[in-house]
């Protein structure tokens, strides 16, 4: 819990601490005193961060669900390879085994990259086609065409849910809410460095200087958690979701491949 804790401070979080201390100190110092109303923190910076959590949260959700999905239509695919073409299907496991593997490492590359390649993303669309053709060699088995049907139905379900999966990595939070966010926290402990001299005049020099601590540490933790969640497939995040499919999913399809319960 505490590991995952100190994994939400950062530099931001420093910085704004710093000038949180320095602002209350000169306030002090040159006696700019006044109450302020401390609602203010809440309209003006937590509720567009809770906000904005919230939306990321959901939209992680949501790529969870489109990548079960995916993984589901890519499993019932290998088990069309396998169970469905009459007389012998090794070359058919091993060709959709590959093409799997490939379109799961295909994906976590794309996804997991600083800035998006369109190299990445023909390289998906091309193995989609190879899926394609894959699903054609079967109706070239002898497969029946009611069932190659049904196996190019879990291809566009596969590409129907890549493309909500990246849908949510390329359209995120307003970037003017983001923009409206950063902007009110990083001016947060100017704005109210005589709010905590007020404090601090009030009852104890000290009391000023903590209250300050705590609302920028808290703030500054919200505010991470929000660009952590912002991205689901970076890996940055605690709460990331893992795109290293191809190893364990290649040792599951390889197994039953040559295992029959």
């Amino acid at each position: 819990m505490i590991k995952n804790f100190v994994q939400i401070l950062d530099i931001q979080t420093a910085i704004i601490l710093i000038f949180s201390l320095v602002s209350t100190h000169l306030c002090l110092r040159f006696n700019i005193v006044f109450e302020m109303p401390t609602g203010l923190i809440g309209i003006a910076i937590v509720f567009p961060i809770v906000f904005s959590i919230n939306a990321a949260y959901r939209r992680r959700e949501e790529a969870l669900a489109f990548l079960a999905s995916f993984k589901a239509s890519a499993v019932s695919l290998y088990y069309a390879h396998r169970d469905w073409v009459p007389g012998e299907n090794q070359t058919h496991v091993e060709r959709i085994t590959k093409l799997i593997i490939a379109i799961f490492q295909a994906i976590r590359k794309d996804f997991t990259a600083q800035e998006e390649q369109e190299t990445d993303f023909q390289q998906i669309y091309a193995l989609f086609s190879r899926f394609s053709e894959s699903n054609e060699e079967l109706r070239s088995a002898g497969m029946d065409t009611a069932e190659v049907s049904r196996a190019h139905t879990f291809l566009r379900l596969m590409v129907s849910d890549f493309e909500n999966m990246r849908n949510i990595l390329l359209y995120r939070t307003p970037i003017s809410l983001r923009a409206y966010t950063q902007v009110f926290l990083n001016a947060f402990p100017i704005l109210f460095g005589p709010y905590f001299a007020y404090l601090s005049s009030q009852y104890a020099v000290y009391c000023g200087y903590m209250v300050a601590v705590f609302y920028c540490v808290v703030l500054s933790c919200l505010d991470n958690i929000q660009d952590f969640l912002e991205n689901p497939y970076d890996g940055i995040g605690v709460d990331d979701i893992d795109l290293d499919l191809a190893e364990d999913y290649g040792r599951l399809l390889h197994k039953q491949g040559h295992v029959k319960i």
